[in-house]
């Protein structure tokens, strides 16, 4: 049942799918206000308050009521144009405002009058224009919407394509099998794909992959859109879900965009596994389709025919139709491979051919926080609209995706690959080629020589004398590898514009040439001798005679783009690590971003208005320092945070300074490993174990300190004595074992629940920034308490937070007299808090207990960064007697009020 909601003496009306909470209306409200005004919202909505809903309600709404004053606003505009001869008669304002400003002469700037009629005129030919547009989209998208006979037409016209193309190759087949070629010269002949194809710039060739993109996106004008990112695809495909729900998923023109290893259903692509791999065989397989023969095959004719793979997916007609199917009807990622198998056409490109028409562009973040990505796949937020989901790490993600590692073995081994191509082909490439290839081979010696190697050795046998982390601004580093004179801006470019194809040649010609079986002369078997060797040695164990067997994986010159983009960045706003270890294999180079505002600057001074939203958004003060400031204003900043849709006495938040024995309770680095601050946390444990029903969920600071607890705890006896009441679990370091702990804690819990006994439960010992601390529900009888175990400050050791406190200290102000450095660790420390403890409640009728196992929670500075919904309800115990009688009262009183939900 579809319900309005109507906000501000009926200003403006919220289609909901049911009656909604107080507050997602004053979410829903609040949203439509910041769009509105054009200004940047960050939004916080507890998981279990439909915060998707209502992102989808109010956001969609706005873009609703937007393009309908849009459309009366152009209707006036050419109903003024037609009203021709009272407009001349009547002056306009800024005909006026010309006139005023001749001061006594009073003669009309005729010519100020003639741009303006003439700028007037040229609006009205857009708007008419966009119209027409405008009108053929939606009459198409109406036509194939209810046009059944259109889609049987489609559909019998691919299975005749398909059949031609089986009885061709059958030809072909029966051909090859009479005709006999000499191998040699095949071999030879398949040569002529790894050769790489002149560099061509932007001013000298537009590339055909661009050119096609705009010509399938041309016949679709651009329209108000709203482009909506999550951090992964699971995520993403949840909320199209909420969309096809909700009172707009009949009329909404809704787009998903994915990586090529989610949408590819090319199966032979498919098989490569890596990602690396899956993109240049794709790219690959576009320029063997729209490529031009070699000058090698025009001149020597019939003589000789170059076999080349294409896509059989990547068909114009029928990714126009697919573009067509995703803009009728709202589809997920599954929906749109499953389209894309039935209708014979490539989702990865059909549906970024959709994305002009497209009014919600659902996309992960990497594709659009991703400068270069965001160009390559044709999204442009000029005066669009942005939301960020689950943006609580959006800081760590932009500074992941633009930093950058590579290790000396991948360095070594992409100047081994590129040199034996150039000594292969050097007679064959193109001069500007060659001169390329120089520049970057010098590069990787230069990179090779810092680390203390040298790139003529193999990087597992040579060792380093000095290991240890060395930091060196980028301007240092770049005089100190004697590449200060080179041109890196015009090196990524080439590797940009050439990358993907380079890399596949190059990894053919490794393919080919690594194996042991070919046939080749004794000269060119010397040749390639060296480079078999390397390969060898670089998949060879600590013992050299141990060869262990590695998946196929794709060339490291995508990493190595990423690192000299990286060293493009400006002198303050980064750092790179020379990290020396053992060897020259196991060293490595890395670019450090220290200041992701630039980059999500330009996000910002693109789109019209932007939401930053999540479960939990404290502390807020990250986002405002890190992310915005160097962008825009302070009052263009609006903050939104709900409170939870739970009644108040269905949490219980405590704050424990100190345990059973009265000790107080400080689990710093230095008192943590103390075995009576260990055998403290264990009598608590047992304590809550008596009286917690379910489940219950205790967060250690790192998986060192939880096996080392663990260890201490099953030395003194304890586990035994908590295995009484609970059964134990542990959180897996391996990801792929998650899922199988999980469901045997529920089983647990749920079996206890049933039959009863003196088994309770399960406790399920965890760890803060682990695979358990995000993503995961611990909802009723799964997470009855959670239990925090000191507090997650991060290692202050590291190379990496040092030189990023250092650069806060350097560029930002104190606050509060506290320096921002340590304003960094405390926050970095409570967003690690905040996103466990929110695992908890989930829901309406859930409820659950927290206890803080630390005093220093409660100094005012740590206890205001928790999230308001929680801090609003925390108590603060100050002996474990009080703390542990309001636990038993709470879970006794839940345990009467739900029966056996709560047992």
């Amino acid at each position: 049942m579809q319900n309005c909601v109507t906000q501000g003496k009926g200003r403006v009306n919220f289609p909901f799918p049911y009656t909604p909470y107080s507050i997602q209306e004053d979410f829903m409200a609040n949203l439509y206000d910041v769009l509105e005004a054009g200004k940047v919202g960050i939004f916080e909505s507890p998981t279990g308050t439909g915060k998707s809903l209502s992102l989808i309600c109010g956001a969609l709404s706005w873009l609703r009521d937007f393009e309908e004053k849009k459309k009366q606003e152009e209707a006036r505009l050419l109903a003024d144009e037609h009203n021709g001869q009272d407009k001349q008669q009547q002056p306009t304002s800024c005909s006026m405002e010309a006139s005023n400003c001749q001061g006594s002469a009073g003669e009309l700037d005729w010519i100020t009058e003639f741009m303006q009629k003439k700028e007037e005129q040229a609006m009205v030919d857009r708007l008419k224009e966009e119209q027409i547009r405008r009108k053929k989209r939606e009459d198409r998208l109406e036509n194939i919407r209810h046009n059944v006979q259109l889609k049987y037409a489609s559909k019998r016209k691919r299975l005749e394509d398909d059949e031609t193309q089986r009885l061709l190759q059958l030809s072909k087949e029966i051909l090859s099998t009479k005709l006999g070629s000499d191998v040699l010269e095949q071999l030879d002949h398949e040569e002529e794909e790894l050769i790489l194809a002149e560099y061509e710039s932007d001013e000298e060739k537009k590339g055909r992959q661009t050119a096609l993109l705009e010509f399938l996106q041309s016949s679709f004008s651009f329209s108000s859109q709203i482009y909506y990112c999550s951090r992964t695809h699971s995520q993403l495909a949840q909320f199209v879900h909420e969309v096809q729900k909700s009172p707009f998923g009949e009329e909404i023109r809704l787009v998903s965009l994915g990586s090529r290893q989610n949408l590819c259903v090319n199966e032979e692509v498919r098989h490569l596994g890596a990602v690396q791999l899956i993109n240049d065989r794709c790219v690959e397989m576009q320029k063997n389709k729209h490529g031009k023969k070699s000058e090698g095959e025009e001149s020597e004719g019939k003589k000789r025919r170059v076999s080349r793979a294409v896509c059989p997916f990547y068909s114009y007609e029928q990714m126009q139709f697919l573009r067509d199917e995703v803009l009728v009807k709202v589809k997920d990622i599954e929906q749109l491979v499953a389209l894309g198998k039935e209708t014979k056409a490539c989702p990865y490109y059909g549906s970024r051919y959709a994305i002009p028409a497209a009014q919600l562009v659902v996309l992960p973040y990497q594709m659009l926080l991703h400068e270069s990505t965001r160009c390559a796949s044709g999204i442009k937020l000029k005066d669009q609209v942005v939301i960020i989901d689950e943006a609580h790490n959006l800081i760590d993600t932009i500074t992941c995706i633009y930093s950058a590692e590579v290790r000396g073995s991948q360095l070594c081994c992409a100047h081994s690959q590129l040199l034996q191509y150039m000594e292969r082909y050097r007679k064959r490439l193109k001069a500007k080629n060659l001169m390329y290839i120089k520049q970057i081979l010098y590069l990787l010696e230069r990179f090779v020589s810092i680390l203390g190697g040298n790139v003529n050795q193999n990087p597992n046998a040579q060792s380093i004398s000095q290991a240890g982390t060395e930091l060196k601004s980028i301007n240092d580093f770049l005089f100190q590898s004697q590449i200060d004179n080179i041109n890196l801006f015009k090196c990524v470019c080439i590797l940009c514009k050439s990358c993907f194809l380079f890399m596949w040649q190059l990894f053919g010609f490794v393919e080919r040439y690594g194996a042991t079986n070919v046939v080749k002369t004794n000269k060119e078997k010397q040749k390639m001798a060296g480079l078999q060797n390397f390969l060898l040695t670089l998949h060879r164990g600590p013992d050299k005679g141990e060869f262990r067997c590695r998946p196929k994986m794709a060339s490291p010159l995508m990493q190595i783009e990423g690192f000299l983009s990286a060293l493009t960045s400006a002198n303050q706003d980064g750092r790179v690590i020379l990290n020396r270890q053992g060897t020259v294999a196991q060293s490595s180079l890395k670019f450090l971003l220290l200041n992701p505002a630039v980059h999500f600057a330009k996000v910002l001074k693109e789109c019209r208005a932007a939401i930053i939203a999540g479960g939990t958004m404290q502390p807020v003060s990250d986002f405002r320092e890190q992310l915005l400031s160097c962008a825009i204003g302070a009052d263009r900043v609006v903050e939104f945070s709900c409170g939870h849709v739970i009644p108040p006495d269905n949490i219980l938040p405590i704050i424990l300074c100190s345990g059973p024995s009265n000790q107080q309770l400080e689990f710093t680095y230095q008192k943590r490993d103390l075995p009576q601050m260990m055998d403290e946390m264990g009598r608590i444990l047992g304590n809550l174990c008596n009286v917690v029903p379910g489940g219950v969920v205790c967060f250690f600071p790192s998986y060192e300190y939880e096996k080392q607890v663990y260890t201490h705890w099953e030395g003194t006896g304890l586990l035994t004595r908590l295995a009484t009441k609970k059964k134990i679990f542990q959180e897996p370091r391996k990801a792929n074992q998650v899922e199988q702990v999980l469901a045997e804690y529920a089983k647990c819990i749920k079996r206890c629940s049933q039959v009863g006994g003196h088994v309770t439960g399960a406790l399920l010992f965890s760890v803060v920034g682990g695979k358990m601390s995000e993503g995961i529900n611990f909802s009723d009888d799964l997470g009855r308490c959670v239990i925090m175990v000191g507090m997650p400050y991060p290692n202050i050791k590291s190379p990496e937070l040092q030189e990023k406190m250092a650069y806060r200290d350097k560029t930002m102000p104190r606050t509060a007299g506290q320096p921002p450095s340590k304003m960094l660790i405390e926050n970095l420390c409570m967003k690690a808090v905040n996103q466990s403890i929110g695992r908890a409640i989930r829901h309406q009728k859930d409820f659950a207990s927290i206890l803080l196992v630390d005093h220093r929670y409660a100094r005012p500075s740590v206890f205001n960064k928790l999230p308001q919904w929680i801090k609003e309800r925390t108590e603060i115990k100050p002996t474990f007697g009080l703390a542990f009688a309001a636990l038993r009262k709470f879970h006794h009183e839940k345990k009467s009020c739900y029966g056996s939900e709560a047992s």
